[in-house]
């Protein structure tokens, strides 16, 4: 009656993702897990209700039955913007990738900003719906004006 744990890192290698990733979902509850010790667990049944999907260990045979999974990794760069705009931005995607439905698989996100250019890049990397998503919440974000306030020509 022995059930296959995973640990983080086994779970981080599965999915492709970080280790910090990983645990981030654990602390956030969208990962369930068993601490044991200083260590965390995930049983087979919590990481098919993360992915809706059957163990992975089964992706990386490398089949050629069946469909397989889609993985978008997107940059989206937005010029003439002050440091305090891209603040404002960076937490209104990242406020809504991390409190998502959950829908369309694990979903990475990160910005970053230039200053000497006034430019912001969104990278996003994640399943082809939920990547749709944050591409549709990015365009309501710019078109809701968060690029209007004034003073934002940055410290020249």
């Amino acid at each position: 009656m022995t059930e296959k744990m995973y640990s983080v890192e086994e779970v981080a290698d599965l999915l492709g993702l970080h280790v910090r990733t990983v645990r981030g979902y654990i602390r956030a509850g969208r990962l369930r897990a068993v601490r044991i010790g200083k260590q965390y667990r995930i049983s087979v049944a919590a990481l098919q209700e993360l992915t809706g999907r059957p163990e992975p260990a089964a992706a990386g045979a490398g089949g050629a039955g069946g469909a397989g999974r889609a993985e978008v990794s997107s940059i989206v760069q937005i010029d003439g913007v002050g440091r305090a705009a891209a603040d404002r931005i960076g937490t209104f995607v990242l406020a809504g990738v991390n409190t998502g439905r959950g829908e369309g698989g694990p979903l990475r996100v990160q910005t970053v900003y230039d200053q000497e250019r006034n430019r912001m890049k969104i990278v996003i990397l994640g399943g082809v719906s939920a990547t749709a998503e944050v591409l549709r919440l990015i365009d309501g974000v710019l078109d809701g004006g968060a690029l209007d306030s004034g003073g934002e020509t940055g410290d020249a």
